[in-house]
């Protein structure tokens, strides 16, 4: 593999709620508490990186890499609707300020999934009132921080919801799949799907956590209606907006969860479906942004009859899906046709047992970005997803993502060669 210039950013990635602790006034804290929990166990300290952020920057940087993506979390900024937390704002200043002074480019998400309870209690991410809610909180920090943050995404995987909404119906059996509608890993954050049984008690203790209807409790994981979806994007826009008027130097962008969609004979029409599910209808929305997100972790094979099942042959990752790094080189050539902009990798890795699976995934994904540079693709960017084994949502910590383990019982850091491998290629090739 070349080297990658030395303006390519390559660092790592994290989620305020994955990975911080104690998010005691999101909605995910609040789901993971009720009675009936869909959640394999609670988030608590998680890896206590509110804590810890000094270290776990120190051994990215150790390593060699000059990038760091994380989020700040809009429950700590604003706990309780219009007030701010002067403290809070205070906390993630310092993290910018320590990314600055090691020489680490910060990339800042202000929305990651979390989101504060109150919200959820006054509509959610299907309510009008969402667009101007947002749009105030992301005006405050970027009015406290915006000097310090050169890159902002808004939105982590605007398309998740609709993702999870066709991942419900075809478990419901309402769309042909010769996928096995048991199958409770189909989403690239590692959302288990697979909760029919525990469904409607479960609802009914989150609509009592929320103090409103079950029916009416809109979280951003939550499937989405169309309207929706316009809200995603009406407060992208907002979020824009606000961002360029108080800071119009900060580069300003969104992220996707997308596949590497592959047809069969006689399945183009169901790639191409998803692919403008997926991207292409958001289009429009994103003509004046400044670069492009991109998330990728494997891909789909589009058959006659749909989506079709790995057999037994596949190699498979620890979530699940099908281990293909080649996936992220096919997606950047995909986007790339339809997006002129920079595009940057926001996420992209594997969870495993075996750190060697690792190391030979990050290889094989950044040859092909290595690959798409050298075809003109316009890719500034890599942040491997994820810097630490975290709290990987309703699947709870069994899953591993990280460059770096915890002992959460001790919370001591455990630096995996796949660190070292990843700030390898950074300095000099492989």
């Amino acid at each position: 593999m070349k080297r990658f210039t030395n303006e390519f950013l390559i660092g790592a990635a994290t989620a305020a709620h994955q990975v911080e602790g104690n998010n005691v006034n999101s909605d995910f804290w609040a789901m993971e508490h009720v009675p009936g929990t869909m959640y394999k166990e609670p988030s608590l300290d998680a890896v206590d990186h509110y804590h810890r952020y000094k270290e776990d920057i120190q051994l990215l940087v150790e390593a060699g890499l000059n990038t760091y993506r994380f989020s700040i979390e809009w429950a700590r900024i604003e706990p309780a609707k219009g007030d701010f937390n002067k403290d809070e704002i205070e906390h993630y200043r310092q993290v910018l300020e320590f990314c600055h002074q090691n020489n680490v480019t910060p990339i800042v998400t202000l929305h990651h999934f979390s989101s504060p309870k109150w919200l959820i209690t006054e509509g959610g991410w299907e309510s009008e009132s969402t667009v101007e809610y947002f749009g105030d909180y992301c005006k405050y920090v970027v009015s406290e921080l915006g000097v310090l943050i050169p890159y902002i995404c808004t939105i982590n995987e605007a398309n998740m919801g609709k993702q999870i909404a066709k991942i419900m119906k075809r478990m419901s059996g309402n769309e042909s799949t010769s996928a096995n509608k048991e199958d409770s890993v189909d989403v690239q954050v590692g959302l288990n799907v697979d909760m029919k049984e525990k469904m409607e008690n479960y609802f009914r203790s989150v609509g009592e956590a929320f103090g409103i209807d079950p029916r009416k409790v809109q979280t951003f994981l939550a499937p989405r209606t169309e309207n929706g979806e316009l809200i995603i994007m009406k407060c992208h826009e907002k979020a824009r907006k606000v961002i360029k008027e108080v800071n119009p130097s900060i580069q300003v962008g969104i992220t996707f969860s997308l596949y590497d969609h592959q047809a069969l004979p006689g399945g183009e029409q169901s790639a191409e479906k998803e692919q403008y599910e997926d991207l292409l209808n958001y289009l429009p929305f994103l003509q004046e942004d400044d670069f492009l997100g991109v998330q990728n972790y494997s891909r789909k094979i589009h058959g006659p009859d749909g989506i079709v099942k790995p057999d037994e042959t596949t190699r498979l990752t620890k979530m699940g899906y099908e281990y293909y790094p080649e996936a992220l080189g096919n997606v950047l050539r995909f986007v790339a046709k339809h997006w002129d902009k920079p595009i940057i990798v926001t996420e992209n890795g594997i969870s495993t047992d075996h750190d060697e699976e690792r190391v030979e995934f990050i290889e094989r994904a950044l040859t092909g970005v290595q690959q798409c540079l050298d075809e003109g693709i316009n890719v500034i960017g890599y942040t491997y997803w994820s810097l630490l084994d975290n709290f990987e949502w309703q699947l709870g910590y069994a899953q591993t993502f990280g460059l770096i383990a915890v002992d959460r019982s001790t919370q001591t850091r455990y630096p995996k060669q796949s660190l070292s491998f990843l700030g390898n290629i950074k300095r000099s090739g492989i």
